[in-house]
């Protein structure tokens, strides 16, 4: 079950998360009154301008709102600006037919991909009609299968839905529903580094039994952390950067735009 090799990351892998785009096939789509498309742009702009030499793209879910092959290439387009392979999984807003047409050719969905002394693992945790997130059995035994094979190897875990509570009473309903199955495999394995995810379109830094926990920001809206209810957040969009280190340190960080202004239209319920 080997993954696509990176090059020239013997000593560390510089990766990019960009995640919740909410694209339209429209190319003035609003997601609670912003220009998702224009937002993602601007966010691509800023990792021009900061990351030089980037060795892999993560996309981690909702990369599209409306589900349109017209969407992923307009995400697929407006990613490959960044000149790196990309690795992409999907959320609860994609749907995986259209999201399939559009990354197949480029091996976009394939899940396992070597950088250095590192492996990078992306998980499906779609649920087709549902906001939660759930990691099927197939999914459980692909990353069991997938730390057993390389004990030696330092491993980051991709998803979309968070596995932990975030502290935000409304984002944590819509979580990972079978998170405990999800640690009972990380926990038989001493390789795991760091879990990544999106969804909850917020910065979060966290740790469990020595694994580091990641979330960041949307390429679009912000949702405030710590809400009882929905709610939107005034902080700009962003990414967040990873270097990988060789001895499984992970330095990371999270940088947003600026001079994005717009007004939430709460008309829109949810999101």
């Amino acid at each position: 079950m080997p993954g696509a090799p990176l090059e020239n990351t013997e000593v560390s892998a510089l990766l990019v998360q960009i995640t919740d785009s909410h694209l339209f096939a429209e190319a003035d789509g609003r997601l609670l009154g912003l220009d998702t498309r224009d937002s993602l742009s601007k966010v691509i702009d800023l990792v021009l301008a900061e990351q030089p030499a980037i060795d892999l793209v993560l996309a981690t879910g909702d990369l599209s709102q409306d589900g349109s092959v017209a969407s992923y290439q307009c995400f697929r387009e407006q990613s490959a600006r960044l000149g790196a392979p990309a690795r992409w999984c999907p959320g609860n807003h994609d749907e995986l037919p259209a999201m399939r047409e559009v990354a197949e050719p480029a091996r976009l969905l394939e899940p396992l991909v070597e950088a250095g002394p590192w492996r990078v693992l992306l998980l499906d945790t779609l649920v087709p009609g549902a906001v939660f997130g759930r990691l099927a059995d197939a999914q459980l035994a692909l990353l069991d299968a997938t730390l057993a094979q390389a004990p030696e190897r330092h491993h980051l875990i991709c998803l979309h839905h968070h596995p932990v509570s975030i502290g935000s009473r409304w984002m944590d309903r819509i979580g990972l529903h079978n998170a405990d199955a999800l640690f009972e495999v990380l926990d038989r394995h001493a390789n795991v580094r760091a879990l990544l995810w999106g969804h909850i379109h917020q910065e979060f830094d966290g740790w469990r039994a020595g694994v580091r926990l990641l979330a960041s920001p949307s390429t679009g809206v912000q949702f405030a952390p710590g809400s009882e209810d929905f709610q939107v957040d005034t902080r700009a969009p962003g990414y967040r950067w990873l270097r990988l280190l060789a001895d499984g340190r992970l330095e990371t960080g999270v940088s947003r735009v600026s001079g994005i202004d717009f007004e939430v239209d709460y008309s829109v319920k949810g999101y």
